[in-house]
């Protein structure tokens, strides 16, 4: 045997399957950094693409939800967190991060049956989450749940959008509010117009004039009030549905306003054996806006003033004093004041103050003081109220001034 031969074979084997391995592993080298590369292309066109969706769903004004098969929150957008009072929401079960089972149980009620859930929820300020304090005292939320296919490691999800309608329902509330009172101060003059008509016409009234007369001026006066119950509504429904940006601007007097207001009001403030006075820091003064509304604000002060103090002796007193981009207008009364738990609703429309101390009923639309706020709101001024009970209540009004 030719060793020699052999070995040389041998060598030469080892050395062909050394360079097949060799190749092999520069080979396989290569085709991992490749699939490395395309790892890595892949996980950043995955993360772009979060990026993307998470700065989509942050842009949204609705609260979304991602939660996983176990009830954890898997994802929540900003508006999320800001809607449930800027609370860690983040990888908390559904239960702990919706407290009130109002809000939790359609969610878990769409984890369990893998169907839709819509739901609407109305809570109160003492159970809402938001922790902030609504001008009606609720939150009210629209609840959408639905299933997803699946999420990246085969785990269920479910997709949450909360969207919250408080401001709908607050307008749907006032809404009602506004039809049921409405309707009740229309019925009233009403019931009283039909109850001397039947009078006058069952009892042959007519035969006794002054009777009669009578009669007659009462439905009057009543008819009075309804007419001006439907002006108020119309002037208010006005200034709440927009109009009011159409105001009529155009430079007028204070002077000239509180002038037509006291001739208008002269028999009232007379029959109450009132006193007005006006003490304004430029009797020149002159402000820009809608002098319809601006006449109607200060008449309704006054015939507050007046209707809430029926006692004779009422002082009134309006004032104005002038600053370099403002001006402050009051109208003020020496009356028995208002409590200080109605403050904060008597802006309200058809809101009345309880005169416990008096048995005589107030006579009014209860849209008044509605009326002045929206009016002077409309103008891009403010109105407040102080009152002293037993003693002064006084409106103050801060406008843009101009003069």
């Amino acid at each position: 045997m030719n060793h020699p031969a052999t070995i040389l074979f041998i060598a030469g084997a080892f050395a062909a399957l050394v360079f097949i391995i060799v190749r092999l592993r520069i080979t396989q080298a290569t085709f991992q950094r490749e699939v490395d590369g395309w790892k890595a292309r892949l996980q950043a066109d995955l993360d772009q693409a979060r990026g993307e969706r998470d700065r989509l769903l942050n842009a949204l004004g609705d609260a979304v939800f991602l939660i996983d098969k176990n009830s954890f929150i898997r994802f929540a957008n900003k508006a999320a967190s800001a809607m449930f009072g800027g609370r860690e929401l983040l990888g908390r079960p559904v239960r702990e991060a919706f407290l009130d089972p109002r809000l939790s149980e359609p969610l878990l009620r769409c984890l369990g049956s893998g169907e839709p859930v819509q739901s609407q929820v109305v809570l109160s300020q003492q159970t809402s989450p938001r922790g902030d304090q609504e001008s009606r005292g609720v939150n009210a939320w629209i609840i959408d749940a639905a299933p997803l296919a699946v999420s990246e490691d085969e785990m269920p999800v479910i997709r949450v959008v909360i969207r919250d309608v408080t401001a709908e329902h607050q307008l749907e509330q006032i809404r009602k509010d506004f039809v049921a009172n409405a309707s009740h101060e229309l019925r009233t003059p009403l019931a009283i117009i039909s109850g001397y008509l039947e009078n006058l016409i069952e009892d042959d009234m007519l035969s006794e004039p002054a009777m009669a007369r009578r009669f007659l001026e009462i439905m009057r006066k009543h008819t009075e009030r309804i007419s001006r119950i439907v002006e108020d509504m119309l002037v208010i429904s006005r200034l709440e549905s927009g109009e009011a940006n159409a105001l009529k601007i155009e430079p007028f007097r204070i002077r000239s306003c509180i002038n037509d207001i006291l001739e208008r009001l002269e028999s009232v403030i007379r029959e109450h054996d009132a006193t007005v006075t006006v003490n304004l820091a430029d009797q020149e003064a002159i402000l820009h806006g809608d002098r319809f509304y601006f006449t109607q604000v200060l008449f309704n002060l006054v015939e507050n003033a007046l209707k809430q103090n029926p006692r004779p002796g009422l002082h009134i007193d309006i004032g104005s004093r002038t600053m370099r981009d403002k001006i402050e207008i009051w109208v003020s009364d020496s009356g028995v004041g208002i409590p200080s738990a109605d403050l904060p609703h008597i802006f309200r429309r058809f809101y009345r103050v309880e005169k416990h101390h008096s048995q005589q009923e107030i006579k009014g639309t209860g849209l008044g003081l509605s009326i002045v706020k929206r009016a002077i709101e409309a103008h891009q001024g403010t109105v407040g109220v102080t009152s002293t009970p037993g003693k002064e209540t006084k409106f103050l009004i801060t406008l843009p001034f101009a003069h």
